[in-house]
């Protein structure tokens, strides 16, 4: 276990106590420790490349943790009405076709390495920014209804080309192995 492992494990701890902050209507509590789980994340990574603190464990919780916190919330936002349904479902169907994927691969004995794209890396900053906006404005910091629009539409889009991506990828792996054989 190194250092950027127990941040990490921090995070997962954390999502809980937003989903709860965000159900009781504390909305900036839930502000607060959204960004600093993501300031976590954040630190975690610099630890680990700065310190060599990098760990097969670490390869695997931290993606997890990102991806745990991202989802629990934009469920909840869309439960309290604060994100359209239609954008939940497509950045959760989103994950839940890259997990069924690399599942089915696997259970084909056909593994699929699974490597953030750029596109992947580009759709998360900007459901993360989303959801700091639309937290931010929840907790009532700032009128940022406007600039969260634009960003609803982007992210959408980027889930959508993220998605396509993946499955291109994944689709092309298939059919190499099955050429294969």
């Amino acid at each position: 276990m190194t250092l950027p492992n127990y941040i990490t494990i921090a995070r997962f701890v954390m999502v809980p106590w937003i989903i709860f902050a965000l159900i009781n209507g504390h909305m900036m509590s839930a502000f607060v420790l959204f960004v600093l789980a993501g300031l976590s994340d954040g630190v975690d990574g610099f630890i680990a490349r700065q310190f060599n603190q990098r760990s097969e464990l670490g390869t695997w919780l931290d993606p997890m943790a990102d991806k745990f916190m991202l989802v629990a919330v934009f469920l909840m936002l869309g439960w309290l009405g604060a994100l359209p349904v239609w954008l939940v479902l497509l950045a959760v169907s989103r994950d839940g076709l890259i997990v069924g994927a690399v599942v089915l691969s696997s259970l084909m004995d056909n593994p699929v390495e699974v490597r953030p794209l750029m596109v992947s890396k580009t759709n998360t900053m900007a459901q993360i920014v989303l959801l700091v906006l639309v937290l931010a404005e929840l907790a009532g910091i700032a009128q940022l209804t406007a600039l969260s629009n634009i960003m609803i539409y982007l992210v959408a889009g980027l889930t959508i080309a993220s998605a396509s991506a993946y499955l291109v990828s994944w689709l092309r792996h298939m059919a190499s192995d099955s050429e294969a054989g």
